[in-house]
């Protein structure tokens, strides 16, 4: 891209000290769409972006203040993979800012430092972690509409695509909604400004694309927690396909996890009701260290003859799930 003429209207002394840093440091500075971002990755990174949890929300910044001055006040605390700098036409920054470091002990530092850290005379400014939005939902799709079918068209128009599952619309009679999510908040923000622009032909009418609240998202899960009549006893996890239940799932998913150096998934499960059919229902939470792929709901499961414990099921549920969102179906 083009550099993009930096406003001559504002703050001229502030904007030549800018000028001078970039220049005496080499610093690559590229503005779009209403940021202006340094890294992602920076200059000698080697390997996979950083996980989730690094990244740090920046707030009540003086609006002439610019990377010269907040770039090595947040690298004096640790490793930045990426800085972001939402900006206004007008040249002015927008107040607020984001900071990506390395690993998540470097963005704790940052909160720790810098939170309330004058940085004009009575001036402070916020630090927080970042909420780090990576989820999308897409309403008014086809009712025909495959989750394939999806997949395919948003990872060729889109990058970072992690997971998709289709729901019934609670808006929209006849219709579907998706679920995306994706490895970044920078990878949904891009896929949604491509949603948005319209650029992409998706089977459905009047699709609407916006980031997924957790009311909504609680309220497909609630949707989904109680089981069908004719549910068998195969362990189930909300979107999964029924022949995707391997009893090797959990031996599967430590297998790729190794191959992928993400570490060894931690599972926690809960049985927090039984029917009198035999039904259990677990509340679960599953993280991988290594990936920003996370999980934290319900899911039911089928007491079997094999001897496997509700337990052992509920893993293997959400075994499958994450398998899928890992692309080995």
């Amino acid at each position: 891209l083009p550099p993009q003429p930096w406003p001559s209207n504002i703050n001229q002394a502030n904007k030549v000290a800018l000028l001078a840093w970039v220049k005496e440091t080499g610093t690559n500075l590229v503005q779009i769409n209403g940021q202006r971002r340094y890294g992602g990755p920076p200059p000698g990174w080697a390997g996979k972006p950083p996980c989730f949890g690094t990244e740090v929300f920046i707030g009540k910044l003086p609006q002439d203040m610019y990377e010269n001055e907040l770039i090595p006040l947040f690298q004096s605390v640790g490793k930045l993979y990426e800085f972001r700098l939402m900006m206004t036409f007008s040249g002015l920054n927008r107040g607020f800012a984001y900071a990506k470091y390395s690993t998540r002990r470097d963005a704790k530092e940052a909160i720790a430092t810098l939170h309330n850290r004058e940085v004009r005379q009575g001036c402070t400014i916020l630090v927080c972690r970042s909420t780090e939005k990576c989820e999308l939902s897409l309403d008014g799709l086809a009712p025909a509409l495959a989750r394939c079918q999806l997949e395919a068209t948003l990872r060729r128009v889109t990058e970072g695509l992690l997971a998709v599952s289709l729901h019934p619309s609670p808006y929209r009679q006849q219709a579907q909604m998706a679920l995306l999510k994706y490895s970044s908040h920078h990878a949904a923000a891009m896929a949604k400004k491509t949603l948005v622009e319209g650029n992409t032909r998706l089977v459905g009418l009047e699709t609407k694309v916006d980031w997924l609240k957790t009311d909504l998202k609680q309220k497909l899960q609630l949707c989904e927690e109680s089981p069908a009549p004719s549910q068998d006893q195969e362990a189930k996890c909300p979107g999964l396909p029924r022949a995707l239940v391997p009893c090797d799932a959990l031996t599967h998913l430590n297998t790729l996890c190794q191959k992928r150096y993400l570490g060894t998934p931690v599972f926690l499960t809960k049985c927090v009701q039984a029917t009198p059919s035999g039904r259990l229902r677990f509340w679960c939470q599953v993280a991988i260290p290594g990936s920003p792929l996370s999980f934290s709901g319900f899911v039911w499961v089928q007491e079997d003859r094999l001897g496997r414990s509700g337990h052992e099921q509920a893993k293997i549920a959400v075994a499958l799930h994450f398998l899928q969102m890992l692309g080995e179906s």
